[in-house]
């Protein structure tokens, strides 16, 4: 059990400015802004979590991938959704392994008192860490874990209750074992689709930052970044066409993952960016049918308009 009661935050060297984030994320291939670099600086060297809202596909959860490799720090994932609860957020006892133990005990017939046998049964070889108790187990010298706790606007009001508890003392209570304290505090990034408000309690104790879609030119360097063997004339066409489905009314708008795939599937076929190829390779960038039905019944060949006139 640990029970450090001064949890380490890492020194403020340890990340020198909001550009040598970005510098470091940009090494990793994540191209981040100015505002987002600086809120997760302000994040590390404040020991706060990082809370990122913004539309699906937009590059959220990349942050926390993205800084996990430029620290070489563990990436500790929680994926949320509704229902879900301590046992698969935080721990739970290994029920086969203390069943096996206690027929062995029994078996080999020691004669230990009950309450001994009992008292083994609540070991930590049988604790089950799932990932909020595995990313207060970082050890002090070693990268901080990031802990990356994805959609949690998906969680309902109870966990998120439960979630601001173990943010803000960064220690958990186990009731057979006592209180485990980080030695060292994890980096906390949360996203959010906004599918639904947070409280305005979880939202007071992280740096908040809103993820948007990124402009044409910094989205055709992703895109580059993620397939260095595309021409950029294809990769620019490519994003402009993303950018004019984005300004329609789209059921789910294309995020940047999207545009890179989109980007990919022209370069698959080798045939340009003309009105076949775009409506052959649709699937590549919208995900539901009407959405699809929406641009084929428009034409196609008023989505190629903007880049080609007179077309």
């Amino acid at each position: 059990m640990n029970d450090v009661t001064s949890p380490y935050v890492p020194e403020p060297d340890d990340v020198a400015s909001p550009a040598a984030v970005a510098d470091a994320l940009g090494r990793d291939g994540y191209l981040a802004d100015e505002e987002l670099a600086t809120a997760l600086f302000l994040a590390v060297r404040l020991g706060r979590p990082l809370l990122l809202e913004g539309e699906a596909g937009v590059g959220k959860t990349e942050v926390a991938r993205a800084w996990a490799s430029v620290t070489g720090s563990p990436l500790i994932r929680l994926q949320c959704y509704e229902g879900i609860d301590i046992g698969h957020a935080l721990y739970e006892w290994d029920y086969p392994r203390q069943l096996l133990h206690l027929r062995s005990a029994e078996a080999g017939g020691t004669g230990r008192p009950a309450d001994a046998l009992e008292a083994e049964l609540y070991d930590e070889r049988f604790l089950i860490r799932r990932p909020l108790l595995e990313a207060l187990g970082g050890e002090v010298g070693s990268p901080a874990p990031v802990l990356l706790i994805d959609e949690i606007d998906r969680a309902d009001d109870e966990f998120e209750a439960f979630l601001l508890e173990v943010l803000s003392d960064h220690a958990v209570t186990i009731p057979e074992l006592g209180t485990i304290t980080a030695a060292v505090v994890p980096i906390v990034v949360l996203t959010s689709n906004r599918t639904r408000d947070l409280h305005d309690a979880l939202k007071r104790r992280c740096i908040y930052h809103w993820v948007d879609h990124p402009d044409a030119e910094r989205e055709a360097a992703i895109v580059a970044s993620r397939a260095p063997g595309l021409p950029a004339e294809l990769v620019a066409r490519t994003v402009g066409l993303v950018v004019e489905l984005r300004a329609l009314s789209l059921y789910k708008p294309p995020g940047v993952a999207e545009t890179i795939d989109w980007a990919h599937a022209f370069g698959e076929l080798g045939a340009g960016v003309d009105a076949t190829t775009t409506r052959l390779t649709l699937g590549a960038v919208l995900k539901y049918h009407e959405d699809r039905e929406r641009i084929l019944d428009a034409g196609i060949e008023r989505l190629l308009e903007p880049d080609e006139p007179g077309s």
